[in-house]
C-alpha cells in the first residue's frame, strides 16, 4: 500500500486551495487586518513548530510527504494533512518544509516590559522592513533585552517575513505596540529608564556611555530616522562613529551594535 493510500484511509486530505481552511490560511498570511481580527498568525517550518508554546498552538497543517516521513512527530497534536501541491500553493516560502501552524497572538502590556531591575528596551518608530524588525527581535533576545516597544506605524510583527526573521524569538520576546509612542516613552522614562537616541548631534560615542542601569534605545525609520519630536524625548544623544564615506548603518545593525554594547558592559560588571 502506498503512503498516499494509507493517508486516505487514516485521515482525509485537503486537496484544494478552495478549502475554507486553506483560504483562511492565505488570508492570514497576506492581511494584518485578518490577523488582528482573528488574533492568529501563521508560522512555517519544523523549528517554528517545535518551539511554539503549547498553549499558543491552535492548529497544525502538514503536507502529505512530510506526514509520511514524520508522522510520529505529530503524536498528540491536532493536525490536517494537505496535498503537496496545495501545501506549496498556500506556503509563503519558495521551498516549503511541509509543516505550518496556526498560532494564537500573544498580548503584553507596557508595564510587563518595565518590570524587574536593569531593564533594557528597544523603542522602534516606523520600521518598515519586515526582515529588519524580525532581526531586531532575534538579536534582542541574544543580547538579553527586556522587550521591544513599537509605534502603530511599524510594520506588522506577525507578517510572515518578520516571523521567519525572528527564528523563534517571536515566542520569547515581549513586545508592545503603542498608539502614542511619545506617551509610551514618557511612561518608560517615569519608570526610571534612561532613553538614548543614536543621533548626528551626539556628543559621545555609543561605547562611552554607562549602561549599567536601566536603559532604552530609540531606533527610527530606515529612510527618515526618528521624527524630531521623538528624538527630543531622549535623555542623551549618542553617535556610532563611521569610517570611510558611510553616513549611517542599517537600522537592524545599528540596533544590534547598541544592544550588544549593553550586554558587553553588563557582562563585565
Amino acid at each position: 500500500m502506498t503512503y498516499k493510500k494509507k493517508i486516505c484511509l487514516e485521515k482525509s486530505m485537503i486537496t484544494s486551495t478552495s478549502n475554507q481552511q486553506m483560504k483562511n490560511l492565505m488570508l492570514l498570511m497576506k492581511k494584518a487586518k485578518a490577523r488582528n481580527e482573528q488574533e492568529l498568525f501563521v508560522v512555517e517550518g519544523r523549528k517554528m513548530f517545535q518551539e511554539v508554546p503549547e498553549e499558543w498552538l491552535k492548529q497544525v497543517y502538514v503536507s502529505e510527504s512530510f506526514f509520511a516521513e514524520n508522522d510520529k512527530m505529530l503524536a498528540g497534536y491536532t493536525y490536517e494533512i494537505v496535498s503537496d501541491s496545495v501545501f506549496k500553493a498556500v506556503s509563503d516560502t519558495q521551498t516549503p518544509q511541509g509543516i505550518l501552524c496556526l498560532v494564537r497572538k500573544p498580548q503584553y502590556r507596557l508595564e510587563e516590559l518595565l518590570k524587574g531591575a536593569d531593564t533594557h528596551l528597544l523603542i522602534l518608530e516606523s520600521i518598515q522592513d519586515p526582515g529588519n524588525l524580525g532581526t531586531m527581535l532575534r538579536t534582542g533576545e541574544g543580547a538579553g533585552i527586556s522587550g521591544v516597544v513599537m509605534n502603530h506605524t511599524t510594520v506588522d510583527l506577525f507578517n510572515p517575513k518578520t516571523i521567519r526573521s525572528t527564528m523563534g524569538s517571536i515566542y520569547r520576546m515581549p513586545f508592545y505596540y503603542a498608539e502614542d509612542i511619545l506617551k509610551a516613552i514618557r511612561k518608560i522614562k517615569d519608570a526610571g529608564i534612561k532613553v538614548y537616541a543614536a543621533h548626528l548631534d551626539g556628543e559621545k560615542s555609543y561605547d562611552e556611555e554607562d549602561y549599567a542601569f536601566s536603559c532604552a534605545f530609540l531606533i527610527g525609520n530606515e529612510g527618515n530616522g526618528l521624527r524630531e519630536e521623538t528624538s527630543k524625548m531622549a535623555d542623551h544623544y549618542i553617535i556610532i562613529p563611521m569610517s570611510g564615506e558611510v553616513e549611517s548603518l542599517n537600522a537592524a545593525i545599528a540596533a544590534s551594535v547598541l544592544m550588544f554594547e549593553v550586554k558587553r558592559q553588563r557582562r563585565n560588571t
